[in-house]
């Protein structure tokens, strides 16, 4: 249930963090916007870090390091929601971003791809992944 209740939350903080950055890079320009929001990501990040005292650091050895790709992508995913929002709008947008998400998601598992475990497709996945993809549709016809 707690699952639920984050992912929920992240839903809600993705769409509103997605036209917060539209709305000040449509003022400051990308480039600021994407170094603000990583900024003060990473500000706020490393409060935290030197507050709970976190040893992460010292474990990094250990990790891939493809995996440090995700700061990267952090840049990559707030270039392409602030001009996917500009170009299509708040709705519309996140509602592609959601089945691309959730269709490279379903890959993965299915793939069992960077150490998560195999999780095969099934009809149900593929009905509810097609219901999306129609209920955009509906949602976007004029």
């Amino acid at each position: 249930m707690i699952g639920i209740i984050y992912s929920l939350l992240a839903g809600l903080i993705i769409s509103v963090q997605s036209v917060f950055n539209t709305r000040l890079s449509e003022k400051t320009g990308f480039w600021f916007t994407n170094a603000w929001v990583h900024g003060t990501g990473f500000a706020i990040t490393l409060i935290i870090l030197l507050l709970l005292k976190d040893d992460g650091l010292f474990k990094l050895p250990a990790v891939n390091k493809l995996y440090l790709l995700g700061g990267a992508f952090g840049v990559l995913i707030v270039f392409s929601v602030t001009k996917g929002i500009t170009l299509l709008g708040p709705a519309y947008s996140i509602a592609l971003l959601l089945i691309m998400q959730l269709l490279v998601a379903m890959i993965i598992d299915s793939l069992g791809l960077f150490g998560v475990d195999k999780m095969p497709i099934t009809a149900n996945k593929l009905i509810g992944l097609s219901i999306m993809i129609a209920g955009v549709i509906v949602f976007k016809i004029k």
